[in-house]
């Protein structure tokens, strides 16, 4: 069962200006689908041929041997989930029981974005900062490189991508602006809640 590259959840240019056309050319079109490609190379003919993504990851994590798997399937699977984790006209504030478990578990919503925004820029080199749900508890947690919450007992709301080929077209060296922006106008608090209910 190969895997293929999912279609964006909008169009290309949907998301400007906070995020280019050129950006998604670029990482969805060459990042993403790169991972795609090496993904379904390294799993061909073997025990995780037919694997879900999910199980792909769970089983090569930690294993050395199958560092290349695990990387790529979690990189496939990641970037899915951040180009859900955005919509066009997002930001704002979450309603209903998500913008209740943010108030209990973070104290509202502006600590949470202080929170998240830390981690996004404090994650050393690339990596990704994530809303979870964690033991009945909203916590916001940062990975480096390919690792996912995937099977960690954690489960994920939303991310954002701090890979430099996420915002480097679009804000050169300026992560916090891209963070901000994020969180500003592209979070997509309807999916998190969706997450949320499934959890």
């Amino acid at each position: 069962m190969a895997f293929e590259l999912p279609a964006l959840p909008y169009d290309k240019t949907a998301l400007e200006p906070h995020i280019s056309a050129q950006t998604f050319e670029f990482h969805h079109g060459k990042h993403h689908n790169t991972y795609v490609v090496n993904l379904n190379k390294l799993v061909e003919g073997t025990d995780l041929a037919d694997a879900s993504l999910e199980d792909i990851i769970v089983k090569s994590r930690g294993d050395a041997a199958k560092a290349g798997v695990f990387n790529n399937a979690a990189q496939v699977w990641n970037h899915t989930f951040f180009w859900n984790s955005m919509k066009p006209n997002g930001g704002g504030a979450p309603s209903g029981d998500l913008a209740k478990r943010i108030d209990a578990d973070f104290g509202g919503l502006d600590k949470f974005k202080e929170a998240f925004k830390n981690a996004a820029t404090t994650q050393f080199g690339s990596g990704w900062a994530w809303l979870v749900v964690k033991d009945g508890k909203l916590e916001v947690v940062k990975t480096g490189n390919a690792e996912t919450p995937v099977g960690t007992g954690a489960t994920p709301l939303l991310t954002i991508d701090v890979w430099e080929h996420a915002y480097y077209l679009d804000y050169q060296n300026r992560r916090p602006d891209f963070v901000q922006s994020f969180l500003d106008n592209l979070v997509n608090w309807d999916f998190a809640a969706e997450n949320l209910a499934k959890a």
